[in-house]
């Protein structure tokens, strides 16, 4: 009897609360349970870990496979073009400069100038043959086939360096913006106790898949201080590499603070706030630069919208009253 009076006391909006609350805490319950896999037999379990690690094991060979793919070209590509060494090479400068240039794009082959100067004579040959087949189609045999002719020529010429050129840009960039990054994590582990060389494998290894350009290079650097280089000259040499301006920088400033003694930790976090101020300058600059591009799209397609709709009707009106 009483427990019916406490039942009948009781608010009916607490009750349906309390049981809607439970109803919603038990499915959700439910749901976690089925989406983290725990009412799964652990034999499924394992399952699903060994099909993980097989399918991280296909991903490494695929990337094996892939590397050795570009060797292979590459190979293939130097082969092809060395009975065309002494054909394509230009003078000692220009072919440094071009050297310089490729190691900036990330090629390092010392066969890597003789290959892009043959894919240049290739481009040239081609457009010779593409523009004069059109202009003989087009013109016939007279001056525009001619022109034509040299068109192409200079656009097969041309369309190597200027891929090269947007190559060289764009992992310039990436260095660019990842470096900051890198030198936080290097003054970590100066910090830490370890030395210059333990610290360059280690921003290697750690920025290898967030930054692949910058451990690439941090990497080859760390090579060649375990050959015995000095490490003047291998500074010098990842400044070179990448022709990144900022890189260049802090290897003087390395190379000064081994010299002179000074706290490397205090010159790297000094670098870093300077590069990470230079990044927000440009970003500054571009966010400025926008409200002069936005003139050109609101010019060209917005404002005739905008016209048509607030003349649109009184030019109507006006030539009706003009017909009446």
């Amino acid at each position: 009897m009483s427990a019916s009076l406490l039942f009948a006391q009781l608010n009916p909006i607490l009750t349906s609360s309390v049981a809607i609350f439970i109803t919603v805490t038990l499915v959700m319950w439910i749901l976690l349970e089925r989406i983290s896999g725990g009412d799964r037999p652990q034999a499924e379990i394992r399952l699903d870990r060994l099909r993980k690690k097989q399918h991280r094991r296909d991903l490494s060979e695929l990337a094996d496979e892939n590397t050795n793919t570009k060797q292979t070209l590459t190979q293939v590509l130097e082969k092809a073009t060395s009975p065309l060494a002494e054909t394509v090479s230009g003078n000692e400068k220009e072919m440094s400069q071009l050297k310089e240039k490729l190691m900036n794009a990330g090629f390092r082959r010392e066969s890597a100038p003789v290959v892009f100067k043959s894919i240049q004579f290739a481009g040239v040959v081609v457009g010779l043959v593409g523009g004069g087949v059109f202009g003989m189609i087009a013109d016939g045999m007279n001056q525009g086939m001619a022109m034509k002719t040299a068109i192409g020529m200079i656009l097969g010429f041309m369309v190597p360096n200027l891929f090269l050129e947007q190559l060289v840009k764009a992992r310039k960039q990436k260095i660019f913006l990842g470096l900051p990054d890198a030198l936080d994590l290097m003054v970590v582990c100066v910090e830490a106790g370890l030395g210059m060389d333990q610290a360059l494998r280690k921003v290697a290894e750690e920025m290898a898949k967030s930054h692949p350009e910058i451990g690439e290079e941090f990497s080859i650097a760390n090579q060649q201080l375990q050959f015995a280089r000095p490490r003047a000259e291998v500074l010098k040499a990842l400044g070179l590499r990448s022709g990144v301006e900022d890189l260049k920088q802090l290897a003087s400033i390395l190379i000064q603070a081994d010299k002179f003694g000074s706290s490397v930790a205090a010159a790297l976090r000094v670098q870093s706030d300077a590069m990470r101020v230079k990044r927000r300058q440009i970003a500054e600059e571009k966010a400025a630069k926008t409200a002069v591009q936005m003139i050109f799209p609101l010019v060209l397609f917005i404002f005739p919208g905008i016209f048509v709709v607030l003349v649109g009707p009184a030019a109507i009106n006006m030539y009706r009253n003009m017909l009446q």
